[in-house]
């Protein structure tokens, strides 16, 4: 047995090396010069599969970006073909007889296209149509005021001499830089007013732009104004509904405003203890103005009566609240108490100048009150009391104690 496996071993030893030295392979019989004799082989492989990985990545990246660009054209003709169907149902209605405006901007188009209801759409188009005939109507009065003040000037003209006048006469253009000087010096001296403009998610574009137009006649009121406040605009963000507003409203002039616009929180501007915000639904009636408080109004409209949110937020922020004294000096006849902004602003000028509570609460509506009380409420009631008292000959307490007596024994009787 040890004979034949010798000779087994030699026949393969002989067959494996004469196969060697034939095909010129003798170092390729042993395993680890076989790995490193195709280690070039393999890297060279795998740089070229590299390669073509980094090519198909790119190639994904290119096709990506041109699904984006086609999903981009595909989308504008959709809202281009939106805007379109609008415009042509507007055409049909304004066929039918339905008052439809005659010009309408693209914001327009897309504001009548969210409308939840048809109703709503008609609603709408109809305040766009009431808007166009109030401006073709003020712009005809215009002209024709003009064409009457150049006929009276062309006949005086003709029939007197010119007179000399020694006055001189201030321009406007005068006045407006007197008012901005005051203005600018109240940025520097004068008492802060804060309008909060943290509300817009409460609102509609509507009632933005209502809001909007309320604060653009307070900044008038209080430029002309002898003392007029330092106004503050907080937490107003660009590209904002309130944004837009107020340049459509100003135009040119919004950059020249001489007020203060940040985007900050009042509480990171002034110390906390010397802010009240001013809200009608405040438990805490203001007795007299200060003139070292920084007073904060909510810049809301007065339709949209919405309670509760504006002493919320200050709450929030642990801000001292405080609301006018209407029932103290007004019987109050109907209606909210919460008033529009250039009242309010009226208000707290006339308030700053006088102190007189009389005098500023005159520009409250006529329509919400019945008229000014005389004397204070608590006088008011010893007086009715005393009526009482004279014409019973008993004392309140008493009286409120017989009216319980008499109605628990009618509940028995019954």
């Amino acid at each position: 047995m040890q004979a034949a496996n010798m000779l087994l071993k030699k026949i393969v030893r002989c067959s494996a090396f004469s196969f060697s030295i034939q095909h010129g392979m003798k170092w390729d019989l042993f395993p680890l010069r076989r790995t490193l004799i195709l280690s070039p082989c393999l890297k060279e492989d795998n740089s070229h599969g590299s390669s073509e990985k980094v090519d198909l990545d790119a190639w994904k990246k290119v096709m990506k970006s041109g699904l984006q660009d086609v999903s981009k054209t595909v989308s504008e003709p959709k809202e281009l073909s939106d805007l379109a169907a609008a415009r042509e149902t507007l055409e049909l209605w304004r066929l039918v007889g339905r008052p439809v405006p005659e010009k309408i901007s693209e914001e327009q188009l897309k504001a009548f296209m969210e409308c939840p209801s048809k109703s709503a759409k008609k609603k709408y188009l109809k305040f766009l149509h009431l808007k166009e005939l109030y401006k073709k109507s003020n712009k005809r009065k215009m002209d024709e005021k003009r064409q009457r003040r150049l006929e009276t000037q062309e006949k005086a003209s003709e029939t007197e001499e010119p007179k000399k006048n020694p006055f001189v006469c201030l321009w406007s253009s005068s006045m407006d830089k007197a008012y901005n000087w005051r203005v600018a010096q109240s940025m520097i001296f004068g008492q802060p007013l804060v309008f909060d403009m943290s509300y817009e998610k409460y609102m509609s574009v509507r009632e933005v732009a209502n809001a909007v137009r309320q604060i653009v006649l307070s900044e008038g009121c209080n430029r002309r104004s002898v003392d007029p406040f330092h106004i503050h605009f907080c937490n107003f963000k660009d590209d904002s509904l309130y944004h837009k507003e107020f340049i459509k409203s100003y135009r040119g002039a919004w950059d020249k405003l001489l007020i203060t616009v940040t985007d900050q929180c009042y509480t990171d501007i002034f110390p906390k203890d010397k802010l009240v915000y001013l809200t009608a639904d405040s438990p805490k009636v203001m007795k007299t103005f200060d003139h070292d408080k920084i007073y904060i109004l909510g810049s809301m409209v007065d339709k949209n009566i919405k309670t509760g949110v504006s002493l919320a937020q200050a709450k929030r922020l642990g801000l001292e609240t405080a609301a006018l004294p209407l029932e103290k000096y007004l019987l109050w006849n109907c209606g909210a108490k919460n008033l529009t902004l250039d009242q309010m602003m009226h208000i707290l000028l006339t308030l700053k100048d006088t102190g007189d509570w009389k005098k500023a609460l005159e520009f409250v509506p006529k329509r919400k009150y019945c008229s000014f009380v005389d004397k204070p409420m608590h006088e008011l009631k010893k007086t009715l009391n005393l009526i009482n008292m004279l014409k019973l000959g008993k004392r309140p307490e008493e009286l409120q104690k017989r009216f319980a007596n008499n109605y628990s024994k009618r509940l028995t009787q019954k």
